[in-house]
């Protein structure tokens, strides 16, 4: 196949090492704004993503995300399949268009979530039944990249999006939150609190003014506790056996940005498009853009 990536920074240039060992991959075309990226690799590029409308079979959107509506809507309005980088978009209204977009141009239109791919992750969530508390602590370095957004939609809207798959019943009770403006205009460091109606509570904390990297989940129900390290790819499981504790750990490796392209190339050959998939990844956003309106209200 041929592929475009549009946007050539730290995310797109590590969607090109992927498609680069892929064999499943014809021809790679590049876009960006900033000729010298551009000169740094030996591919045929464009400065505008409209010049790749009868070039490619795909492309994969990793610009800011102001952008992510406009160039996503082009290529789904052609029938070319697209990935986004999360967040899908800025705002509820073009979340619910470019959903809509996809279903009615019958064109994948597909999320990075690559959280979801991680094998650890993907462990625990076959033997994960009813937790009644979730804590999430997602924590790095200042970035100087996506300020565009806030921390929420940076990295909380990623765990986010996997309580979502964990909690079968989604209706939300209430939102509690607070969060700080430090070194951007947006908000850089998070707490939410969310009590859902079949009485699960979820509790998140993220930042990106750390001094360290942290993503770790800890996921308590009547019979086990499972502490999540999503960077390390381990897991350690406390499981109550008559009157004793038993403790397991558990460590796996995978490339979950390589199993998320797998996933989007399988989708587009066989024609079979999975639209949960992406309603999930539009429901973390509304969740994600809901926590941040009670935020700002504050």
């Amino acid at each position: 196949m041929k592929a475009a990536i549009i946007g050539v920074g730290k995310v797109g240039s590590l969607r090109l090492k992927i498609l680069e060992k892929s064999k499943e991959i014809k021809k790679i075309y590049l876009v960006d704004k900033d000729r010298k990226k551009l000169s740094l690799y030996p591919y045929e590029s464009f400065s505008c993503y409209t010049l790749l409308k009868n070039k490619v079979d795909f492309v994969i959107i990793s610009t800011p995300t102001s952008s992510h509506f406009e160039i996503a809507k082009f290529f789904l309005k052609n029938k070319i399949p697209t990935l986004v980088e999360k967040p899908l978009a800025s705002s509820l209204k073009e979340t619910n268009y470019l959903f809509n977009l996809s279903k009615k141009s019958k064109t994948l239109l597909f999320v990075g979530h690559t959280e979801r791919y991680n094998c650890a992750y993907q462990k625990i969530r076959k033997i994960i039944h009813q937790p009644y508390f979730i804590e999430c602590h997602r924590l790095s370095p200042y970035p100087y990249r996506s300020l565009d957004i806030s921390v929420i939609l940076d990295l909380m809207i990623h765990d986010l999006d996997l309580i979502l798959e964990l909690v079968k019943k989604r209706e939300i009770k209430r939102i509690e939150a607070i969060g700080a403006k430090v070194l951007s205009s947006h908000f850089d460091i998070a707490n939410a609190r969310i009590v859902f109606k079949e009485g699960l509570i979820a509790n998140l904390v993220v930042s990106r003014i750390s001094k360290e990297k942290m993503r770790k989940l800890r996921i308590f129900s009547s019979s086990d506790y499972i502490s999540l390290d999503l960077a390390q790819q381990k897991i350690e499981i406390y499981k109550k056996k008559r009157k004793k504790i038993q403790y397991k750990c558990l460590s796996c490796k995978n490339e979950p940005l390589e199993e998320e392209l797998k996933d989007f190339l399988t989708q587009i050959k066989k024609k079979r498009f999975n639209w949960n998939s992406l309603e999930r990844a539009c429901l973390a956003l509304k969740l994600a853009l809901k926590i941040q309106k009670i935020i700002e209200k504050k």
